[in-house]
């Protein structure tokens, strides 16, 4: 008895709390990226956030006496994951934080594990649509198509159409690319020889040279940066990468990676709300339901909820002898590749 109380205190005290910590990491995300828009250009965004990022990683990395790979062709494996991954998106929603509210960007977001099984089906030849799959596309897309209102023209009260349209459509590209990265670093890096750290924090780096070589032409050195500007974007590396890749790979040894993979329908909750109360944001009402029915599309897709003809053949545990399906995208977040072919138990910060 005494052995089981523990136990549970130990839980409690464990998974749950990184759980929170996380959902409340990620879903803050989409503040932070707004408050750094409103000073620095897309560019500038996206490489303080990728250094900062990476930085905290190195520092473990060398602490624990690791070494980056070497293999030119990882390099270059790395180099595309890391553009398709970090660079694009990240630069994508640099745009999106100067048009629409951090509220906005965090629901159309959520779209992203249904970007994630669509390219999955079509670049892996393991990967096969099934009767709920389907069916969570068609829900997960129609919600797509609540958020963006296209019943009324796209009119959303809180900004130009125009700025609205283009503002989604950036971030509606960014989940795309997250969709199309995830099943390439399935391919191409998962398997390796090399820890999730190592490649991750390489991957980073990578990702950095490109804006590296255009900031001088989209910003150059900020001039007019503000300490909440500064803030902002360091927390969005240092916490957004580097410390939610410790929390999601402790979530998944803990707890399993179906359970970890529930995150991402919290995060767009902690958006709003986050978006709502710290930034006086308001929305449409088209915009959380459209966020209920991604939420409910993507959850089909990942197998955590099952149509009611898939219901009758049985009720276990996805955790407990079924496999669960791949973790095809977590909001907003750079991929990080591991030593398996399951993307299912890939943690990702």
């Amino acid at each position: 008895m005494a052995t089981s109380s523990t136990g549970l205190v130990h839980s409690l005290s464990g998974w749950r709390a990184k759980f929170a910590v996380l959902a409340l990491v990620w879903g803050m995300s989409f503040v932070l990226i707004r408050v750094g828009a409103e000073v620095l250009t897309p560019v500038q965004l996206s490489l303080g956030r990728m250094l900062t990022g990476a930085l905290p990683l190195l520092a473990v990395l060398l602490l624990r006496g690791g070494r980056l790979p070497t293999s030119p062709r990882l390099w270059g494996h790395l180099f595309v994951a890391a553009l398709l991954l970090n660079t694009i998106p990240f630069t994508l929603f640099g745009h999106a934080g100067q048009l629409i509210p951090s509220a906005l960007m965090g629901i159309v977001n959520a779209s992203t594990p249904l970007f994630g099984v669509v390219f999955s089906i079509l670049l892996l030849s393991d990967e096969r649509p099934d009767r709920d799959r389907l069916l969570g596309l068609a829900i997960g897309f129609l919600g797509v198509l609540t958020v963006f209102g296209v019943w009324n023209s796209l009119e959303v009260s809180v900004m130009e159409d125009r700025d609205s349209l283009v503002g989604m459509l950036l971030v509606v590209g960014a989940t795309a690319c997250y969709g199309i990265g995830t099943p390439y670093l399935r391919r191409f890096v998962a398997g390796t020889s090399h820890g999730a750290l190592e490649l991750s924090a390489l991957q980073l780096l990578l990702g950095s040279v490109p804006l590296l070589l255009l900031v001088p032409w989209a910003g150059g050195v900020p001039t007019d940066l503000t300490w909440r500007a500064a803030l902002a974007v360091a927390t969005l590396g240092a916490l957004g990468t580097g410390f939610a890749y410790v929390l999601q790979y402790g979530i998944v040894r803990a707890a399993g990676a179906t359970v970890a993979t529930t995150v991402t329908y919290v995060v767009p909750v902690v958006a709003i709300g986050a978006g709502i109360v710290l930034m006086g944001e308001t929305l449409s009402w088209n915009q959380p339901l459209g966020a209920l029915v991604i939420i409910l599309g993507a959850a089909l897709c990942q197998g955590l909820l099952r149509s009611p003809r898939a219901g009758r053949a049985g009720t276990r545990s996805p955790d407990h002898g079924v496999r669960p399906r791949p973790t095809n995208g977590v909001p907003e977040t750079p991929e990080v590749p591991v030593r398996t072919k399951d993307p299912g138990t890939a943690p990702r910060p």
